[in-house]
């Protein structure tokens, strides 16, 4: 079996045939993909990095008590709400993240806040700010034309900042776009099953986005795809690395790094045959920002520098153990490890149908089980039939 990326002597411009019937199925970007307007899609890491770190730099933070915080509204202007900080000026207009976030310091409603004429929501958001235990808070503003309060933490809130994890990116997927070996993936097109590495990087392909909330990336090394064994049809079992990240630096979500292995990404953004799946996830605690340093940026680059060797030895190892050779042996095998005797058909069938054999060895059982998981309609249950498939990987 070739344990070495595929080279120049593949025409990548043309695409490679891939299976995606094998490994996961992953639509952690997809969702990204479809929520995201127009103006948080990014065409490049340096539009990305130079949007938030500008943002960054007009923003300011300070530790304040809570009861000191001034609620602000005027009968005559029903619909503005603003909010005067200790050793602030003039009244600062609260963000929609930020209204929830101070509106669930003092234990109200932020929907029905919201729903409230400003003058009527400010007396009941500062009741509860003057009479709610003092507390300190870390408020972030930011100037961008108007002052506005961005977020509202505890004061042990570990911030990493947005552009912090966007260089780290840069710092090995350059611009993102195809001037290192990470870039913005291509395309698979499902009527030939051919995946196509390259594709113009626009606002409907791009998978680099940032909001006034949180940033996610996500890139990939499709131009050197891994043959990891054979297909039943003779044909090489293509593989890519990929990996995903995200961070709020106003308290939305963790900071978050996940890496794998695939075999294509479709239109829509949904990774197919995803193998291997890692992940790292950093909670803004008081110690985030040297967790970050000390942790996710090097694993980030030692998987962007690592050969896939070890990958490939894991699937040959899987493919070569041999666990069943009677059909005795194959219920044997899945009902000791928790499958029932429906799910337990159910794999042997797919795995007969897919390959054109029944299910002898750990990889065609992994193979089975993932393809059946991706049928259950229940997120859980398919979660759980996953994590069962990942565990056999990993004892091999």
């Amino acid at each position: 079996m070739n344990t070495e990326i595929i080279d120049a002597g593949r025409d990548m411009s043309g695409g490679y045939k891939v299976d995606v019937s094998r490994g996961e199925n992953v639509d952690r970007v997809s969702s990204e993909w479809f929520s995201r307007p127009d103006d948080e899609r990014y065409l490049s890491l340096d539009d990305l990095f130079a949007s938030v770190k500008g943002r960054a730099e007009r923003s300011r933070t300070q530790t304040v008590e809570s009861a000191a915080i001034r609620v602000e509204a005027h009968r005559d202007n029903p619909e503005k709400l603003g909010l005067l900080l200790p050793g602030g000026d003039e009244p600062i207009a609260p963000t929609h993240w930020s209204f929830g976030q101070l509106s669930s310091l003092v234990g109200a409603p932020a929907a029905y806040l919201r729903q409230l004429p400003a003058p009527l929501a400010g007396i009941n958001l500062q009741y509860g700010l003057t009479n709610h235990r003092a507390e300190q808070v870390k408020t972030m503003e930011v100037a961008d034309g108007r002052t506005e309060l961005r977020a509202v933490t505890g004061p042990d809130y570990g911030r990493i900042y947005d552009h912090e994890l966007v260089s780290a990116v840069q710092r090995i997927a350059g611009n993102g776009t195809g001037d290192t070996r990470w870039k913005v993936p291509g395309v698979l097109d499902w009527s030939t099953g051919i995946y196509n590495p390259r594709v113009d990087v626009t606002k409907e392909t791009t998978t680099l986005y940032a909001s006034d909330r949180d940033v996610f990336l996500f890139l990939v090394d499709d131009l050197n795809p891994i043959e990891a064994g054979l297909l039943p049809d003779g044909s090489p079992d293509l593989y890519f690395r990929g990996f995903y990240c995200w961070n709020s630096e106003v308290g939305a979500k963790t900071l978050g790094i996940a890496s794998f292995y695939l075999r294509a990404v479709c239109q829509n953004r949904n990774l197919w045959g995803v193998e291997d799946f890692q992940e790292i996830t950093i909670r803004h605690s008081k110690y985030a920002a040297s967790r970050f340093a000390h942790e996710a940026a090097p694993a980030l680059s030692r998987f962007a520098e690592s050969s896939p060797a070890p990958f490939i030895d894991g699937i040959r190892a899987a493919r070569e153990k041999i666990v069943a050779r009677s059909d005795e042996d194959r219920q044997d095998f899945l009902r000791k490890r928790g499958f029932s005797k429906a799910e337990t058909g159910r794999i042997v069938e797919t795995v007969l149908a897919e390959e054109g054999r029944p299910p002898e060895s750990v990889f065609d059982f992994v193979q089975g089980i993932t393809a059946v998981a991706r049928s259950k309609p229940q997120q859980d249950a398919r979660l759980v039939m996953e994590g069962k498939a990942k565990v056999l990987l990993e004892k091999v």
